[in-house]
């Protein structure tokens, strides 16, 4: 499972002109479920994205972690992080999970973060999305468990 987070101002996501989803300052996270992932990965990936310490404290210094900095989380769907890049110039999407098994794991992803306690948002899964934010940094981080 892989997790590419941006340290955002704001951001948010549109479907069909309809607004699914927004935050102010906090993380917007692009998931990508692939084959072979389960909910103890992302349970585990949500550990890492939820306490990784990007936000600036008193001093400057990338110390807190989303929660401690009062932010949210924007959890979009995005099967073209499991692509595979290696041969041509076409990217391959054989390593993704199945769409149904990828849909589960993302809506259980999207739960526990909600569970957590942490203000969570999210597009909508396998739908064409405009997502418009403004990274802080730039701040941006792979993650992959």
């Amino acid at each position: 499972m892989i997790a590419l987070i941006q340290r955002v101002s704001e951001a948010s996501v549109t479907v069909e002109g309809e607004m699914t989803g927004a935050i102010g300052q906090g993380l917007l996270v692009l998931l990508g479920v692939e084959q072979g992932d389960d909910e103890a990965k992302a349970d585990k990936l949500l550990h890492k994205v939820s306490g990784y310490r990007i936000f600036s404290d008193e001093n400057g210094k990338m110390n807190l972690n989303v929660s401690q900095a009062g932010g949210g989380l924007l959890v979009v769907s995005q099967f073209t992080l499991a692509a595979d890049t290696n041969k041509g110039m076409r990217p391959s999407f054989s390593g993704g999970a199945h769409p149904v098994e990828a849909e589960r794991l993302y809506d259980y992803f999207v739960a526990q973060a909600a569970a957590s306690g942490i203000p969570t948002a999210t597009g909508r899964f396998a739908a064409d999305m405009k997502v418009a934010l403004v990274n802080d940094g730039p701040v941006t981080f792979w993650l992959q468990v």
